[in-house]
């Protein structure tokens, strides 16, 4: 995978997001609840939203930090435990996964290992934005596109 990791320029997206601190092996549960939950509320406020997102702030006690929603096209009010939010901009390394979400951790390793092999430091944040869910990826999960984003320190 290391060849298909691409170093670019990441502009700040806005996000509605919903703030958790939660076990890793939970994160599997939490996450699509988390979009469940913003996905109604962005309805709710009227706004137009776009793609899902898990932004992870770091980790510490066992417990991960993240910032779970979805992308908006204009700033957001907030509504209820919803507010808004951006992916942070910058200098990144990304990768697109294709496949289950429980293989995933491949293309996070692979990111960080390349970055590791050319000395570039990573600033702890990463985060997945999650392609429109497309009627043939449930027959074949193999299709299924997520795109992985560390951000370099710099």
């Amino acid at each position: 995978m290391d060849n298909l990791i691409r170093f670019e320029r990441a502009e700040a997206r806005r996000l509605a997001v919903v703030r958790r601190n939660t076990p890793r092996n939970q994160l599997s549960k939490v996450v699509p609840e988390a979009c469940g939950l913003v996905w109604n509320a962005i309805k709710a406020a009227g706004a137009q939203g776009g793609r899902h997102v898990a932004l992870y702030l770091g980790a510490s006690e066992g417990l991960v930090s993240v910032e779970i929603g979805a992308e908006v096209a204009s700033p957001f009010p907030g509504h209820g435990e919803v507010v808004a939010s951006a992916t942070p901009a910058g200098e990144v390394a990304t990768a697109a996964h294709f496949g289950p979400y429980g293989s995933l951790g491949r293309a996070h390793d692979a990111i960080k290992k390349a970055c590791s092999l050319r000395d570039l430091p990573l600033d702890g944040r990463s985060w997945e934005v999650y392609g429109h869910w497309l009627p043939e990826w449930n027959s074949d999960p193999s299709k299924i596109r997520t795109d992985v984003f560390y951000l370099i320190k710099r």
